[in-house]
């Protein structure tokens, strides 16, 4: 049996194979490309390595071992694929603690040949679909709280009494106002009748005359700024016009994520259904980036092990005599998972009373209340993962936790 070990780069892998010994039988660096792939298969070739007696090893590199994974596999090879993290964690094992690519292609070569590489699942394609979009939706709204940011600090200087006016800046009949009369000036020589009327067709007469009138008031005594207002007003409406922009865009992801997840349901290949969308907290858009991130829940032998891969579990400090007092989120993992199951968190205080009760209870411990939802998010990724693997829908009256788990926040 050979095993063959790829480092994945960006333009080059490289790649080593080794025998039952050990010993080095190829090394060589490809190209990420069609040449190089053709020149990895006539060395295979050359050498009489077919899939019966060889198997592929890579570390999961950004999205760069995709092509080289599929070819290989569409050739016939098993490949197993390693997380970066954990391939950091087994290199502690050897004595010379070196990192090159040629040694790192071997490092993984060798793993495979002692067997201690761990077991490879991948995600279907369905589930890939939908930790695409996830994690673009993920991306654009941080995009979009940034922008929202920025206007605020624009604000801040040239019409710092404006956001007053608003139970929120970012409501509809304000982002058209903004764009509409984007300098304190323009609110302020605008007709009263006519600012009235634009905010009561933009607020659907929710808002109109007393409220145009509050606004001209203070932009006619705004202590902002007049310096490069014409450059600020500029950048305010471009900046609000961004924010509609990408929120259309969030549309339009989470409409496709409702396409996928009724694909999902209704696919023969998942056996999960739609039962994490049955746990209070948790809808169609938050499963959705739940299962594209954990792909199959039978991949984690346990509740904590979805915890620490969220990166929700607590750091241990400790050395000798030496105990560490305080502890931090690890926040290692995957972001989007981790934010997934905090949101969840916050609408389970809402929506469930067990939930709601524990998160008081936080409360009158002394925690911080972000403490507190951190330890609400632990809960709900022991449901998570309950329910999932039990392959059954929230029921309020079962106790869901497992043995220790009340220990576990």
């Amino acid at each position: 049996m050979l095993y063959c070990g790829v480092d994945i780069a960006k333009h080059n892998h490289e790649v080593c194979i080794v025998n039952e010994h050990g010993n080095t039988v190829l090394q060589l660096q490809i190209e990420n490309s069609q040449a190089g792939f053709q020149k990895l298969e006539q060395n295979l070739s050359r050498l009489g390595i077919v899939p019966e007696n060889a198997e592929f090893c890579l570390e999961a590199t950004g999205h760069y071992w995709l092509a080289l994974y599929c070819r290989m596999t569409e050739m016939g090879y098993k490949v197993n694929v390693i997380n970066p993290i954990q391939s950091d964690a087994l290199r502690n094992l050897y004595v010379r603690k070196t990192k090159t690519d040629r040694k790192d292609s071997l490092l993984l070569a060798d793993l495979l040949r002692l067997g201690r590489v761990p077991k490879t699942s991948l995600a279907s394609e369905t589930v890939l679909k939908l930790q695409t979009l996830s994690r673009t939706r993920f991306e654009f709204i941080r995009q979009v709280g940034s922008l929202k940011n920025k206007v605020l600090a624009v604000l801040d200087r040239i019409f710092p009494e404006y956001p007053g006016c608003f139970s929120d800046v970012f409501v509809r009949s304000s982002r058209e106002l903004l764009k509409q009369y984007s300098a304190p000036e323009d609110m302020a020589q605008a007709d009263l009748s006519e600012l009235a009327a634009f905010l009561q067709k933009h607020s659907r007469n929710r808002l109109g005359k007393d409220r145009a009138a509050q606004i001209q008031a203070l932009a006619k005594g705004t202590i902002g700024i007049h310096l490069a207002l014409e450059a600020f007003t500029l950048q305010l409406r471009l900046l609000v016009e961004q924010i509609d922009f990408i929120e259309e865009q969030i549309q339009a992801i989470e409409e496709a994520i409702n396409e996928v997840m009724e694909e999902f349901r209704i696919s023969p290949e998942t056996p999960y259904r739609h039962v994490l969308e049955t746990i209070p907290g948790i809808g169609t858009v938050l499963a959705a980036a739940i299962i594209g991130e954990l792909g199959d829940v039978n991949n984690f032998k346990n509740a904590r092990s979805v915890v620490a891969f969220a990166g929700l579990d607590a750091t241990v400090r400790s050395s000798g005599q030496f105990e560490g007092s305080r502890t931090r989120m690890s926040k290692r993992g995957s972001p989007v998972l981790r934010h997934s199951l905090w949101l969840a968190a916050v609408n389970a205080r809402q929506r469930n009373p067990q939930l709601k009760e524990y998160y008081e209870k936080k409360l009158r411990e002394g925690k911080h209340k972000l403490v507190a939802n951190g330890a609400v998010a632990r809960r709900i990724a022991h449901l998570v993962y309950a329910v999932w693997k039990a392959q059954r829908p929230f029921d309020p009256d079962y106790d869901w936790a497992p043995p220790g788990s009340r220990n576990d926040a």
